[in-house]
């Protein structure tokens, strides 16, 4: 009796066992690999990242689980700093250690920051219907994906009746009310949540989320951000040169909650407002960051070229991207390991429980604003995202096959019918 308890249990320990060493074991080059796919495909905003890298990561390759994914959301979603780009670089992070970190964020930001910085090149083609339409198509595809996301992560997040509501009550606060403080308060409320609600709910294994250093190195790490903060601040910004072009995009990247499309205002104090670069420019920029993949702080690399009417060159755009994304990275390098530590203790599971509860509310949102309202004008735009949905869920199909189709679709609809999306 007891050797069949013991076989019985055996399967589950193993399995568990390599999930661990799964989720611990990886290179660099496969990280990279990895990410630089991701890169490649990840159109719709910070929001579709995160169900790129869903699928990816965690459906797919199984890097962590479920909860723990939903533990790096939340935490990389209270954080200053371009929250997809937090939690690329954590995977990576925990996936290979501080080498797989750059290669994770390296990988992710090289095809859009590339992109952008020959905007002068593609500009014509975006300005154009048929460029405006493959746009249109990107959208579709994104509320696919992001539909897809919350359908899983819901499944996996909000098992019970109290979580599930909580969920619909985050999504639609956020819908109604707005802004990047209220995705805040809603984290905040979430954890509250699941401390008073949930003490019996939590199934968070905390032995699966290992940090490769301790808190002193994470410690250093928020340092290093708040010194370097305070220099940012005092740093003159009269004349663009490289030590303020650094400063600039440092306090942008630094002091922007919410992430993507919030840190634009930021942007433009840093460098219209001393008068660094046009408005025109400015806005041309903008216009062709929402036809790339990836980060939209990515756009730094296009602002930090066209400096000075184009002066600033490859330097200045390589300053200017790294100086917006450091203050994120350090912040959640510096975070991590405080995180897991607080990540252990038994109320703080159940908090965490609440906190994965609002993610699945946020995504819900953010499927309705800003992908639905800004891609679904009509009942064929409706139908091609089903189709796309259904695709996505009901089959094998890839993520590139569907966006592939999506745009293929909206060309054909601007060549045969003249529509302009």
């Amino acid at each position: 009796m007891a050797c069949a308890h013991r076989r019985n249990n055996l399967p589950t320990e193993v399995t568990r066992s390599e999930r661990i060493r799964h989720a611990r074991g990886g290179s660099a080059a496969e990280v990279f690999a990895t990410f630089l796919k991701l890169g490649l495909i990840s159109f719709g905003g910070p929001i579709a990242h995160l169900v790129y890298f869903h699928r990816e990561l965690i459906t797919r390759r199984r890097w962590l689980d479920e909860e723990h994914y939903a533990q790096l959301v939340a935490l990389c979603q209270l954080l200053p700093g371009p929250a997809s780009s937090q939690l690329g670089f954590s995977m990576g992070l925990l996936r290979a250690g501080w080498r797989g970190g750059l290669a994770a964020f390296v990988a992710f930001t090289l095809p859009s920051a590339v992109l952008l910085f020959g905007f002068a090149m593609i500009l014509p083609v975006i300005a154009g219907p048929h460029g405006q339409a493959a746009l249109h198509g990107l959208k579709l595809v994104a509320v696919a994906v992001v539909a897809q996301g919350v359908l899983v992560m819901a499944r996996k997040l909000t098992p019970d009746v109290p979580r599930a509501l909580f969920a619909v009550i985050a999504g639609a606060m956020v819908v109604v009310i707005g802004g990047a403080f209220m995705q805040l308060v809603i984290v905040a409320l979430g954890a509250a949540f699941g401390y008073v609600f949930l003490k019996n709910s939590s199934n968070i294994a905390a032995d699966t989320f290992q940090v490769p250093y301790g808190s002193k190195t994470g410690t250093a790490l928020l340092l290093l951000f708040a010194i370097l903060l305070l220099i940012a601040l005092g740093y003159p910004s009269a004349h663009s040169t490289f030590g303020a072009v650094a400063a600039g995009f440092y306090r942008s990247g630094a002091l922007v909650f919410g992430g993507g499309h919030v840190v634009l205002p930021l942007m433009q104090h840093a460098v219209v407002d001393p008068g660094w670069l046009s408005t025109e420019d400015f806005l041309a920029g903008y216009g062709a960051a929402q036809a790339v993949p990836g980060p939209l702080f990515s756009v730094s690399a296009f602002l930090g070229e066209r400096l000075n009417g184009g002066q600033g060159g490859f330097p200045g755009a390589a300053i200017a991207l790294v100086s917006i994304f450091l203050p994120g990275l350090l912040l959640v390098a510096g975070s991590l390991p405080l995180w897991h530590g607080l990540a252990r203790r038994k109320g703080a599971l159940s908090a965490i429980s609440g906190v994965n509860a609002a993610v699945v509310g946020l995504l819900a949102a953010a499927l309705y604003d800003p992908l639905w309202t800004s891609a679904i004008h009509s009942a064929a735009d409706f139908a091609i995202a089903l189709v796309a949905f259904v695709a996505l869920v009901a089959t094998r199909v890839s993520v590139l096959a569907v966006l592939a189709a999506c745009v293929l679709v909206s060309l054909v609809r601007v060549a045969v019918a003249g529509y302009h999306p």
